[in-house]
């Protein structure tokens, strides 16, 4: 299939990456569009309050006699749909270390969680999200021992480098070395870059090569219904030695790239970039706001929304919410409060201090959480990360039941009410706890809330209406039934914002002359304010209210129709 449509910007585009090569790579992408052709759909299905998405593991819920993936669909078909219409499979290929995201082989799912037929089975029933974990991949693969074997097509995959090398300059968001030797099939010392790991070996996207075969990948997903690409730590993917290696322009270049190709087949997928890094550097991977991600992990919420709690105030929150500004009406936010990794705090440098941060590190040791920590230029280590479930960082040890629920519901109800699309974690949904003994067992940090459940036990809770678990997802899914049901909660609306009170943060929604008041408490104490708007509709409790003040009580809030 010829690649007419932006194929003069894509062939200088590649001219500036890759010389000389970038014909024989348009021969590769035009040959792998003929490949894919069936994928062929200019129809696009545009994103409204209607897209909820769940982030989930493929073996989160397990039961014998089925497959995980099985299991996985039958637990979305009792307890997600209609409201949430999105599954985010985190990686289900094979792996072999950091619980899925060092890949083996791109092209198979992991026989302990299914089958492609699985997948296939789940696609019926849920649009899906597909991890491209393309930064790095296992030394187990196929393709590194190729690499290593001497392999003419594989032999610059990955990255060799001079361990003398002055690397000081490279951002890193682990404590570990750079650089891991390898000895090859001729007993060569090789000194593989390793960003995150000894067994996550760095693609080389520097060889025309990788960038060819990652997008066959992307291709394939696609082909194996991913209406939605996530992908991870995308902003360490290409390397300048003497740089920092993090948001480089040809990161941002290969991105715009895959976005342009892929697009002359088909519209209806969308790119979302995850980096969890300071907001402004996040934000960019939007591009023009039409070259880029669609979407992008908007990580300065999750820590913020903490942050407000432990402080009882809303000030700082309304002045990051009020500074957010999309560069179109065509990209926007995937909001989210808690993921299979930790809490990130360097979205929140600039926005709170370093001290501020501290002390939110050692909020989270009090609440029994972990800290993970960085390596910095000068030797020094600092916050990276707050290992801990999100109910259970937001509670104090004495709150009871009906408190924490009523905590957690509350951020989740600013997760649900801000401008762009919402991604629940399964243990937030069904109202996780820590999972301490998952941390003891591996001595990983994140495994805090990783854990694996049984789906027969699970629906025990879940149905008795007097356990946790039945108090968040109960009413979460009550607050879901409303989200997706208002079109002024559109991902693409309007939104403003307003303190009235230290402790009560108002988000005001319009779309389509729709208008709805989201109202929250984040203090101790219920708070009486002037009515926002006369003769409203509560859609939370289905009444109306006439009244001239509106009463919020302590950790809760309000939804008003106007």
């Amino acid at each position: 299939m010829k690649l007419n449509l932006h194929k003069n910007e894509i062939k200088n585009s590649l001219y500036n990456l890759y010389g000389e090569k970038s014909d024989w790579i348009i021969e590769k992408v035009e040959e792998l569009l003929e490949k894919y052709s069936s994928l062929s759909s200019l129809n696009e299905t545009p994103l409204s309050e209607k897209d909820v998405i769940l982030i989930t593991y493929g073996d989160n819920i397990q039961k014998g006699g089925k497959t995980h993936l099985q299991t996985l669909n039958d637990f979305i078909g009792e307890y997600c749909l209609p409201e949430i219409n999105t599954t985010h499979l985190l990686p289900f290929f094979p792996f072999t270390s950091d619980d899925g995201f060092s890949v083996s082989d791109y092209f198979k799912v992991n026989p302990d969680f299914g089958t492609w037929n699985d997948i296939n089975k789940l696609s019926k029933n849920s649009n899906l999200m597909f991890d491209a974990v393309i930064n790095h991949m296992s030394k187990s693969s196929n393709w590194f021992k190729s690499y290593l074997n001497n392999e003419e097509n594989f032999k610059d995959y990955f990255i060799n480098v001079n361990p003398n090398a002055d690397l000081s300059k490279v951002v890193r968001p682990r404590a570990l070395p750079l650089l891991t030797e390898f000895e090859d099939t001729n007993k060569s010392r090789r000194h593989i870059w390793t960003t995150f790991s000894e067994d996550q070996v760095d693609l080389n996207f520097s060889s025309p090569e990788v960038f060819v075969k990652v997008l066959e990948v992307l291709l394939f997903y696609i082909s194996k219904q991913a209406k939605f690409i996530r992908f991870d730590a995308v902003a360490f993917l290409w390397k300048t030695i003497g740089t920092s290696c993090i948001h480089l322009p040809e990161t941002h270049t290969i991105i715009q790239l895959y976005k342009k190709i892929i697009t002359s087949i088909t519209k209806n997928i969308y790119f979302i970039t995850e980096t969890n890094v300071p907001h402004n550097e996040n934000i960019s991977y939007f591009g023009d706001g039409k070259n880029e991600a669609d979407l992008v992990y908007n990580f300065t919420l999750a820590p913020l929304l903490v942050y407000s709690i432990m402080k009882n105030n809303v000030e700082t929150l309304t002045n990051w919410a009020t500074s957010l500004k999309l560069p179109s009406n065509k990209v926007c936010f995937f909001n989210f409060t808690a993921s299979h990794d930790g809490i990130g705090v360097r979205p929140l440098q600039n926005i709170i201090s370093d001290d501020e941060i501290n002390e939110l590190a050692k909020w989270t040791i009090k609440h029994n959480g972990k800290v993970s920590y960085k390596n910095n230029e000068d030797g020094s280590q600092s916050p990276y990360e707050l290992n801990c479930n999100y109910m259970d960082i937001l509670s104090n040890k004495n709150d009871n039941d009906e408190f924490r629920a009523n905590k957690m519901l509350l951020t989740q109800a600013v997760m649900l009410a801000i401008p762009g699309i919402p991604g629940i974690y399964i243990h937030s949904l069904i109202g996780s706890q820590n999972y301490y003994k998952g941390v003891e067992e591996s001595g990983i940090n994140r495994r805090i809330n990783r854990e694996k459940l049984d789906f027969d036990m699970l629906k025990d809770e879940l149905n008795n209406k007097n356990s946790l678990r039945n108090m968040v997802y109960s009413n979460y899914k009550t607050l879901l039934r409303i989200r997706t049901s208002e079109k002024a909660f559109n991902p693409f609306g309007k939104a403003s914002y307003r303190v009235i009170q230290k402790s009560i943060f108002v988000i005001k929604r319009e779309f389509e002359n729709q208008v709805i008041y989201a109202t929250f408490n984040f203090g101790n104490k219920s708070i009486k304010i002037n009515a926002l708007s006369q003769n409203v509709f509560d859609l939370i409790n289905k009444k109306e209210i006439k009244e001239s003040t509106w009463e919020i009580k302590p950790y809760n809030f309000v939804w008003y129709k106007s």
